[in-house]
């Protein structure tokens, strides 16, 4: 395994929830990009399309699965419906060969991942001496 590979994988492994859930979405926001990407340019790699695709669909049921609906309560109900409107839009797209569909995901996913960054670093700024707090389901 290559250093690089390693540092990731030790990255992942040493992560908090928080972190953990910002690196779902990077990963996810990535797929669609590629999916977009293809899809936009005219080559018809519709392999490429379905992988990235399917990985962004992969995410998102792991996002869904990870929501703790006692302790989130309305949010972790109201991210739940996204994320399955989320699933529909990749399937349609998948479907149709059609970015139009999950551009607006893409957009969607990128604000909550910089919600849950910006709650993170929050989080790393109380941890270091701060006295708020933040418990946040999802």
């Amino acid at each position: 395994m290559n250093p690089l590979n390693m540092y990731r994988e030790t990255s992942i492994k040493t992560a908090g929830q928080g972190k953990l859930i910002v690196l779902l979405y990077d990963e996810a926001i990535k797929q669609i990009d590629r999916a977009i990407s293809n899809l936009d340019s005219g080559t018809k790699k519709y392999d490429r399309v379905n992988s990235a695709i399917i990985r962004a669909q992969e995410i998102i049921t792991e996002l869904s699965a990870s929501l703790d609906f006692d302790k989130g309560k309305d949010i972790a109900s109201n991210l739940f419906s996204l994320y399955v409107y989320f699933n529909q839009q990749l399937m349609a797209a998948n479907l149709d060969k059609d970015s139009q569909p999950i551009k607006p995901v893409r957009n969607m996913l990128f604000e909550l991942r910089s919600a849950w960054k910006q709650i993170e670093n929050t989080r790393d700024n109380t941890s270091n001496g701060g006295s708020m707090g933040i418990d946040i389901a999802g």
